[in-house]
Parts: structure tokens; C-alpha cells; sequence
């Protein structure tokens, strides 16, 4: 792990709740889509997220959920917004693509855990890997969507990549899949114990994924999930 100073580039919204961050980091940096960094606030006040980006990318973006005034991510907001420099620790994580590995992907996540999958599936884009990878992305409505067609797209440009949004409370506009995310891989995809599988969202949306799938016959062997180590 290396401490970078990051110049911030852009701050937007993507939603009403979510925030979309660009950093520059002030030196080249190395690290394994699905790695995580550390937001450093001070010395004693350190806060992870995601990397949204592929590590192939020259800058680092960030996807952060920030719902209330006063919250722990949208004191980060601020934070950045204030500053035309930031820190950085990184990279962290044991839950990283296995480029080692062959195996077809299942990429799941809740809300905006969607940062570590989307970091994956860019990266194994560029990389023009012949992989299958299979993403699904649950979100509780419609209005919590962002980025859905520039998304569908990078997947669209693997050799074998598949989109899914999943909403839990759909509107009659909404035209795409319902119900809760791995409910609904676990009807579609029948042969999970064919992929190595990543996971990420709030911990207890992956602690019910990660039960539900050992039940369905999967191995920890081939999921992974930063969350593990703390549930």
C-alpha cells in the first residue's frame, strides 16, 4: 500500500444520492480491479471505497453513496469539494479479479457496490479478454439508476459480456428486470458452481448472497467478496 496526494478533477452527480469523483494521482499507481482505497480525511480518520476505474485508466474514479447531510461518505463529499488536493491510500483488498483464472465471471452488486464490478468489467474490456462475464446490477428503483447505458456498452464490447439492471420496486416505465438481484441470477443462471463469482453491496445483502449460494452448491473457493472478512 502507497499514499498518494491526487488532484481532484471533477465532483457530479449521478443521482440525488450519488456522486460520481475523478482524482488525478500525482504519481503512477498500480493496483488489481476490484482493489479498494482508503480516503484519507487525517491521520486517524481514514475511509474505504471502491475504485470504479480500471486500473488501465489515468485517472481514479470513485462512485460514492451519500444519503444524508451529515453522513460518513458525504463528509468525504465535502471534503473533496473543498479541496483542490486529496490523499489516498492504496491499494487494499483481498477480493480482486483472479486474472489467473479462466473460469467464466458472475459479477453481482447492490447499490453502489456497483464501483468494484464496474473496475472488472472495464478493465477486462480493454483487455479484450474472451472470458464470459455476466453482470448483474440491483438497485431498489429506477430513479436509483446511473450510467446504465454507458455501462451496458463496455460489457457489450467483450466477446462474451452480459448487462442486467435488476430494480426491487419498478414504476410502469421501467422495462427491465425486477425483484432482489441474486433471486433473480440465481432463476437465469443455472450452473453458478461454473463461476468464479464477485459480490459486493451493504453487508448484509452479501452475507444473504454468499448463504444462499453455498446453499445452492457454490464453493468460497470461487466467491469473493471484500465483505467476507467482516460478517
Amino acid at each position: 500500500m502507497n499514499v498518494f496526494n491526487c488532484q481532484v478533477i471533477s465532483v457530479e452527480s449521478l443521482t440525488p444520492y450519488v456522486y460520481k469523483v475523478l482524482l488525478k494521482p500525482d504519481q503512477p499507481v498500480e493496483f488489481v480491479a476490484g482493489q479498494y482505497l482508503n480516503f484519507v480525511m487525517s491521520e486517524d480518520d481514514k475511509r474505504p471505497f471502491s475504485i470504479a476505474s480500471s486500473p488501465n485508466n489515468d485517472l481514479i474514479e470513485l462512485q460514492i453513496g451519500a444519503f444524508a447531510a451529515d453522513s460518513y461518505p458525504m463528509q468525504v463529499i465535502e471534503h473533496i469539494k473543498q479541496h483542490s488536493e486529496v490523499t489516498v491510500e492504496m491499494p487494499l483488498g483481498n477480493a480482486q479479479l483472479r486474472t489467473d483464472s479462466d473460469r467464466p465471471l458472475l459479477l453481482i452488486a447492490g447499490g453502489t457496490g456497483f464501483s468494484y464490478i464496474r473496475s472488472m468489467f472495464e478493465y477486462l474490456s480493454q483487455q479484450n479478454s474472451d472470458r464470459k462475464v455476466v453482470v448483474y446490477w440491483g438497485l431498489r428503483e429506477p430513479s436509483a439508476c446511473y450510467e446504465l447505458e454507458e455501462s451496458g456498452k463496455i460489457v457489450e464490447q467483450l466477446q462474451n459480456g452480459e448487462f442486467n439492471a435488476v430494480v426491487e420496486t419498478p414504476h410502469d416505465s421501467w422495462n427491465g428486470k425486477v425483484g432482489m438481484v441474486h433471486k433473480v441470477v440465481m432463476n437465469e443462471v443455472k450452473n453458478l458452481t461454473d463461476f468464479d463469482i464477485y459480490i459486493a453491496g451493504r453487508f448484509d445483502m452479501v452475507g444473504i448472497v454468499r448463504d444462499d449460494f453455498l446453499k445452492a452448491g457454490v464453493s468460497m473457493d470461487h466467491m469473493f467478496a471484500d465483505a467476507f472478512a467482516y460478517i
